[in-house]
């Protein structure tokens, strides 16, 4: 128990879930003297690498995370999505995932839960005990319910995200500060309200962690400028992380994981502007920039990350391709850009994914025809303004990807062996105790 009795109904075991945006499992692993509060959960119970989902793009992938069911049943895949029957598009927010959270299930339960700052949950929900949502929230004032922890986390000069642009300036040191300064304040927001030791869940994202790594991973793997900067940040987080492992009762176990991997970002791949080039993709003007202005005639087009959309006849308004031909274009299509090369000469796709093979489920209607998994160095783009070139380079030094990502288990039970996003929910579940039909989710648990 904590240092006060709580006000709790069954007094059924408990879980407490801390996100680590984009980290890497290999980071920890390679630096254990460096993170040792990482290292130390890993060898009190397990710790390993896991994959992410397709796409591996955090839009998607917190939503299969807190659910566990794939993007077909989230209804979720990316940072922007297709109305089903338009060429208008949406920013998914959290009343676009349909399928039920782990809080959810946690609360119809008649148990309490605590969630701070989970990607894609805005507005925040009202049926759980508190909640302030996380990136894509305009901001504290309409992020955070009940008004007590809203008006607190304003009081306490709480951030929900690190200023990103800021990482665009070539001295990252205004960056970094901004960043450190979001690490803290979120730190001391998940302390606080993990000492209320009034949850039966706590499930709290430091989603900074995948700002920093946009901006200085490349500088870690390839002894930049930033290296010993990057390492000592990431020191701050496992010292966080300790200290509220320390803070939590004996009847709660802790986990901590990752949405997806991250590697050196080399290239941006401006995927429409290859389409077009490729004669796939073509737009009614020359002045053009969204998906509403391609062409009759336009055969695909693309999303990040990494979607491929076929035009299709009966599916999107103007669609070109016949429903008879759909399996030869797109077979056509998978072929092309399992052909397309780099600068250097290595493939761009690590490999190709078919609709059928990643998504299933009462929402695969706007799932895409394929889903490219880059090699890693390739950063896949979209976008309908067009750009001069299909490789391009940025201000960012680091990405996603699939495999490589991160989960810690506080419970020396746990395996973690051929593991991916869609196994920690049902291992929460578990963990708390909670009946589930194995048929509703896609992963199994840890434990």
């Amino acid at each position: 128990m904590g240092l006060f009795d709580r006000l709790r109904g069954d007094g059924g075991p408990r879980v407490a879930f801390f996100g680590i945006d984009g980290v890497p499992y290999s980071l920890i692993a390679d630096n254990p003297s460096r993170f040792p509060n990482l290292t130390d959960l890993a060898n009190d119970g397990a710790g390993g690498a896991i994959d992410s989902i397709v796409p591996p793009e955090s839009s998607a992938c917190w939503p299969s995370l807190t659910t566990g069911v794939n993007p077909g049943t989230t209804g979720v895949y990316g940072f922007q999505d297709r109305e089903v029957g338009s060429y208008d598009t949406y920013v998914p927010m959290g009343r676009d995932v349909q399928a039920t959270r782990v809080w959810d299930r946690v609360t119809d339960a008649g148990r309490d839960a605590t969630v701070m700052n989970v990607p894609v949950t805005f507005p925040p929900q009202r049926n759980v005990q508190r909640m302030v949502s996380g990136f894509l929230s305009p901001g504290v004032e309409k992020a955070a319910y009940p008004d007590e922890l809203r008006d607190d986390l304003q009081n306490s000069n709480y951030r929900i995200d690190t200023n990103a642009k800021l990482g665009h300036q070539a001295d990252k040191t205004e960056f970094i500060e901004n960043a450190y300064a979001t690490l803290d304040a979120r730190y001391e927001a998940f302390s606080k309200y993990v000492k209320k030791d009034d949850w039966d869940l706590f499930f709290g994202v430091f989603m900074t962690t995948d700002r920093v790594n946009h901006f200085l991973f490349g500088d870690y793997e390839q002894d930049g400028e930033y290296k010993e900067e990057f390492l000592e940040f990431y020191e701050q987080v496992d010292e966080y992380l300790g200290k509220l492992r320390s803070q939590l009762p004996e009847d709660v176990t802790m986990l901590v994981a990752s949405d997806h991997g991250f590697t050196t970002e080399r290239y941006e791949v401006n995927l429409n502007t290859w389409l077009e080039d490729e004669g796939w993709l073509s737009y009614q003007t020359d002045d053009h920039d969204s998906l509403a202005d391609i062409s009759e005639e336009a055969r695909a087009y693309s999303f990040i990350p990494g979607r491929l959309y076929l035009n299709l006849e009966g599916r999107e308004p103007r669609g070109s391709v016949p429903e008879s031909e759909y399996e030869d274009v797109r077979a056509e299509l998978r072929k092309a850009i399992e052909e397309l090369e780099g600068p250097t000469g290595e493939p761009v796709a690590q490999r190709v994914v078919t609709k059928e093979d990643a998504y299933r489920g009462p929402h695969d209607d706007i799932a895409p025809d394929l889903t490219v998994i880059p090699t890693h160095g390739y950063d896949l783009k979209a976008g309908f303004a067009g750009n001069d070139e299909v490789f391009t380079t940025g201000p960012r030094n680091g990405m996603h990807s699939f495999e490589n990502a991160c989960l810690f288990v506080d419970d020396d039970r746990a395996r973690i062996d051929d593991v991916d996003l869609f196994d920690i929910t049902p291992t929460i579940l578990d963990l708390l105790e909670m009946e589930t039909d194995r048929t509703e989710l896609d992963g199994a648990s840890l434990v």
